[in-house]
């Protein structure tokens, strides 16, 4: 986790010590978003990215040719400074919105405003009485946990969580080779107790998968408190215990951040969740999961109508197109306001560049609860659905039961999409969205119940199109005896070539590397008595990737 806090510090502004004054007046003072004129006369360049962005986050925009601009630099540390010179606690700065989280009274407030790079504010929290329900976490409904559940005959390294894995076909996955492993996710949640103590957890320690954490609630680094909501999350992708659970995602690494104060809701939570996309955005983060959603606001504060929803208009969603915009696959989670007044997704579900996630149940039909799209400008939602209803988690106690959400649809289906990611490298975040569309049980026919459907690794075959050997990569179909001939053009010949065949249920049936040589061109391989059918040959050299048909005869 220390290498990550070379970045963490160009995000974070820590306030200095209070005095006794300050504290007594905290309780009338409230955390304000200054935003900034512009980044004028920073020192900041983007001829030197290395200064603010972590080689990961290069390399991510890098691969998806995704150009470095002006919303990439910091914020100016000049104004910083002079913000602080007026005697207020600079909590934060965002590079995205160029603006600083501020505490103060309203007396400072305006005192602020007449800055000259000052461009206006945005008041974050109010003064107001704990709600009595915890809406930002979506209501999950809590049932019991048991200490061992059987596991169905023939799943038995997954435990009760096969279904919920094998539903997507991530467990082809799996045993194709792609468990997450060099791909980074950021669960943005509102805690993670116990983690350290929970056996199918603490791989992420003993591995070192867990690549960093924050909590920027209680501004500090230990994230093993709060509501553990954020620990049930976390372990339907990470969680790793042969014969007892296996999440969808246990070989990747992971950012736990803490974004949500579970005892209240205001506005101050979104830009929380706007301040740790860029933390993990800057750290190198491949996906990001929230199961996460906003509508309705503590009073005073104004609550977002429906009309709001349109992918453009809240705070949270916009940060979330941001994050997307550099890369990162942005999963939330879609909201279980289905069977109430509300009926609606919430923010940022709405969000026109990530992927929304709602709910079904074992039988792969939609949860009562589970949000309906549209988005309030027309546009589908949910893009897609997983297991939701009696979804099988770990609590903070480590023992196995199952839950109701959205908040655990949504990171079942991270877990497998950045499984797919891995397997298909060269795709763009959004190219992965809209192959997990193709994917889709209603891949012909979406709605606004369940989006494009269950996604299905099993359809691969037919969800990939036969452009995918568009680097002059092609095998001679079909495949009649025992030779398979791939032919390859000069660009491939650079590199070793690794090599792999599965069958359409992602069953590994053939692997091989072969050596660089720019005189390969036409490769014979022995077809290993393949059965009749359909087939996967992956190529991968480099950064270059392809995927064929093959079929056999």
């Amino acid at each position: 986790m220390c290498h990550l806090l070379l970045y963490l510090f160009l995000l974070l502004s820590v306030p200095a010590v209070l005095g006794q004054g300050a504290q007594q007046a905290e309780a009338i003072e409230q955390k304000r978003l200054v935003y900034f004129t512009d980044k004028a006369g920073t020192p900041f360049s983007l001829d030197n990215p290395q200064a603010f962005l972590s080689p990961r986050s290069l390399e991510r925009r890098q691969r998806q040719h995704i150009s470095l601009t002006s919303r990439d630099l910091p914020v100016n540390p000049a104004y910083v400074s002079e913000l602080k010179k007026q005697g207020v606690p600079v909590w934060y700065t965002s590079r995205w919105f160029n603006a600083a989280v501020v505490q103060c009274s309203d007396e400072q407030l305006a005192q602020l405003e007449k800055l000259p790079f000052v461009k206006g504010s945005y008041t974050l929290n109010r003064i107001a009485q704990p709600r009595q329900e915890s809406h930002p976490l979506q209501q999950d409904q809590k049932l019991s946990f048991s200490i061992k559940v059987p596991a169905p005959a023939g799943a038995q390294d997954y435990g009760p969580a096969f279904h919920q894995a094998n539903m997507l076909g991530a467990v082809d996955l799996h045993q194709a080779g792609f468990r997450g492993e060099g791909m980074l996710i950021a669960v943005l949640d509102a805690g993670f107790p116990n983690l350290n103590a929970i056996p199918a957890l603490t791989q992420l320690l003993q591995n070192k998968q867990l690549q960093g954490t924050f909590d920027f609630v209680l501004n500090q680094q230990d994230v093993f408190g709060g509501d553990a909501h954020g620990t049930s999350v976390l372990s339907t992708m990470a969680a790793y215990a042969p014969g007892t659970f296996l999440g969808t995602a246990y070989g990747a690494s992971y950012l736990l951040l803490r974004t949500e104060d579970a005892a209240t809701e205001h506005p101050l939570e979104e830009i929380n969740w706007l301040l740790a996309a860029e933390y993990a955005d800057s750290a190198g983060a491949d996906v990001i999961n929230s199961s996460l959603g906003y509508t309705t606001f503590d009073a005073p504060a104004q609550s977002y109508t429906y009309a709001d929803l349109d992918g453009n208009t809240a705070l949270v969603s916009r940060a979330a197109d941001m994050a997307a915009a550099a890369g990162i696959l942005v999963v939330a989670s879609a909201g279980n306001d289905g069977n109430k007044a509300w009926h609606f997704i919430s923010a940022p579900a709405d969000a026109d560049s990530v992927l929304t996630v709602g709910a079904v149940d074992s039988l792969g039909m939609k949860a009562a609860f589970s949000s309906f799209g549209p988005a309030s400008d027309g546009r589908i939602k949910p893009d897609v659905v997983a297991l939701g209803q009696l979804a099988y988690v770990l609590n903070v106690a480590g023992n196995v039961g199952q839950s109701n959400g959205t908040s655990f649809s949504g990171p079942i289906m991270a877990g497998f999409a950045t499984c797919l990611w891995q397997a298909y490298p060269g795709k763009t975040n959004i190219e992965i969205i809209q192959l997990l569309h193709q994917l889709g049980s209603k891949a012909n026919s979406p709605d606004n119940a369940i989006g494009y459907g269950i996604p299905s690794y099993a359809r691969i075959v037919t969800a990939l199109p036969e452009a995918s050997a568009a680097a002059s990569a092609f095998i001679t179909n079909p495949v009649t005896g025992e030779e398979i001939i791939l032919t390859l053009g000069p660009e491939w010949g650079a590199q070793p070539l690794a090599l792999s065949i599965v069958d359409a249920t992602g069953k590994m049936v053939y692997q091989e590397t072969l050596p660089a040589g720019q005189s390969r061109q036409v490769l014979g391989l022995r077809g290993h008595s393949l059965k009749q059918g359909l087939y996967i040959c992956r190529l991968r050299a480099g950064n270059q990737s392809a995927t064929l048909r093959l079929i056999k005869l």
